[in-house]
């Protein structure tokens, strides 16, 4: 009988003991993980930019949907761009910024997950493909030195350099 693999999360006291308030994932969803925020997201990488559109297609109410694009700008997420259609006064559009952009993998991340945990039985709303060779695309974790998809079990955390113990 083999032995399982240890959980390499189990950092046991050394991790219970370090505080939390600077890990990333903490930071992270202060700023986009309310659920309104993650679906702003996914809809301004589909390619929505005006703020009639976003009301309409997520269905949040006008006032929500303010805060949380304000929010998003302050975070340097999303950016204003003016525009005027004709016979109309100026309005803004709203635009990722390379910020924005760069949290497309977590919601491309999240959407893998959804795909196999949480789908409905008509199938994915989108397939995403890679441009050049028309294949699925997919979310992995690879090291730095491009060791491709690797497991939980093929990684080791240690506390970094921000960790403090907690008061």
């Amino acid at each position: 009988m083999s032995m399982p693999k240890p959980d390499p999360y189990d950092g046991g006291m050394e991790w219970l003991e370090a505080s939390t308030e600077n890990c990333p994932v903490q930071r992270t969803l202060d700023v986009v993980g309310e659920k309104w925020t993650l679906l702003i997201l996914r809809d301004a990488v589909n390619g929505v930019r005006r703020f009639d559109d976003f009301h309409r297609h997520i269905g949040l109410s006008e006032a929500v949907l303010s805060d949380r694009l304000r929010k998003l700008i302050a975070a340097g997420i999303l950016k204003t761009v003016p525009y005027q259609e004709p016979g109309s006064r100026s309005r803004n559009e709203y635009r990722l910024t390379r910020k924005g952009w760069d949290l497309w993998p977590v919601l491309m991340a999240l959407s893998q997950w959804g795909e196999a945990y949480a789908l409905g039985p008509e199938g994915p709303v989108l397939d995403i493909r890679h441009t050049d060779c028309d294949a699925p695309v997919r979310v992995v974790v690879e090291c730095s030195a491009e060791h491709s998809t690797l497991t939980a079990a093929e990684v080791t955390a240690r506390l970094g350099p921000g960790a403090r113990i907690r008061s």
